[in-house]
Parts: C-alpha cells; structure tokens; sequence
C-alpha cells in the first residue's frame, strides 16, 4: 500500500477543497497543519513545497515515476489527484474542458473577489467604502453568473467534480453581503453538495485549529498582522 499524501493544510475555503476531494476518494492522507495566523507558512520547509507561502500543499510520496512530488496551489492540488485516482475529473476532452473552465472560474474570479469581500467587510481596520461596494458587487455578480449556470443542471460542469469542491467553499453569503434568497438555483446546489457526507467531513477537517480573526482577542490581533499587509521578504 502507498503511502498517504501529506496534506499541508489549515481551515479556510481552500484548505476545504483539498480535504474534501480527500474525503470524497477515500484517499489515504496525513494531516499536517499549518499555522496561518502565526506565520507557520513562512517557514523554510514549507516554503521549499509552497514558494507562495500559502497553503493547501500536498506531498505524493508515490508520485508520477514513484518518487515523491510536492504540489502547491488548491487547483493545480485537485487536477494533480483527480488525475492520479482517475475520479471527479473526467479523462474524456470535452468533458475535461467543461470542467476546468469552471475551476478557474473560482481559481481566477470567485475566489479572489470573494476574499476580497470578506476582508474589506469584517478585517479592514477602516471601513473603506468603495471597496465594500466594490466587491460585494463584484461576489453579487458572480454569484449571478453561477445562479444561472445551475438553472438546469445539477452541477456546474456535468457529473459532480472537482469544479464544484473547488466553488462550494468559497459560497459563503453571510459574511460576503450576498442574500441567498436572491439566488435559488445557487442555493439549491449549495445544499446538494453541503449535504455530501464527505463535503462535511472534508468541511469539518481541523475546525478547532482556527479561531476567529474578528473576536478582538490579542491573539487575532497578532494574526492579522501576519496575515494582511505581506511584502515580499528576501
């Protein structure tokens, strides 16, 4: 038996979709946190797999040619396994197109847009008004876009796949000032996946590693200053 993959991972909307791909093939994985807020992801070990300094990162031990490969960024995590299983990621072309526009549709635009959001409604030490509306147009757009997508069908690119682990996380409407109600084909689907038994482990994975950012504890204080405001370091 292979060795599992190591999953260098903390609870956020990408750490989710790793782990609930995971969950989803019962693979085999070692859990590895790592620390964001108290800027575990900086470390020399880490960076040599994630040279972004963000994770999700896995390490293969049983990789393409049978030797270890490390992989970094959640998207490029989820092409690499569904191709490695064979499963949530289909092999035939089209199908493989249908799929991928859709996971960098989240890689490129709901995922950024969605963060943005988030911090200028809840971290923001000002609240900058333009950027709120900014943003939380931009999300209502989006949000737009994959409502109507989901009109008739099920799943935003077919069979369930690794286009939807990688939207599911990062629908969040409470704190992105969406009203769900607005968006029912959207809301229908957020249930159908939410109500996956692996989506809930895979969503539940390390829940009482975080704590909140906006408890105005000391401690969260200290991680958003290790997380917001970065500059490159040499």
């Amino acid at each position: 038996m292979a060795d599992p993959i190591e999953l260098y991972y903390w609870p956020t909307p990408n750490g989710w979709k790793v782990s609930i791909f995971l969950e989803e093939t019962a693979t085999p994985y070692t859990l590895k946190p790592v620390n964001i807020g108290k800027g575990e992801q900086f470390e020399p070990d880490f960076l040599k797999i994630s040279p972004n300094n963000r994770m999700p990162a896995i390490i293969d031990p049983d990789g393409p040619d049978g030797k270890p490969v490390s992989v970094f960024e959640s998207g490029a995590i989820l092409q690499y396994l569904g191709r490695k299983t064979g499963q949530f990621y289909p092999a035939d072309e089209r199908a493989r197109v249908e799929v991928e526009q859709w996971l960098f549709w989240q890689m490129g635009g709901l995922g950024p847009m969605a963060g943005q959001a988030h911090h200028f409604r809840n971290y923001a030490p000002e609240k900058i008004e333009y950027g709120i509306n900014r943003y939380t147009d931009e999300v209502h757009r989006l949000y737009g876009v994959l409502d109507t997508r989901l009109k008739d069908r099920d799943y935003v690119a077919g069979d369930y796949s690794i286009a939807d682990m990688a939207i599911w996380p990062w629908v969040l409407p409470e704190g992105q000032g969406q009203d769900i109600e607005e968006f029912p084909n959207l809301k229908a689907w957020l249930k159908r996946v939410g109500d996956r038994p692996a989506v809930q482990r895979g969503r539940a994975l390390g829940k009482d590693l975080r704590k909140r950012l906006d408890d105005g504890s000391k401690e969260s204080e200290d991680a958003k200053k290790v997380l917001f405001g970065q500059r490159a370091r040499k």
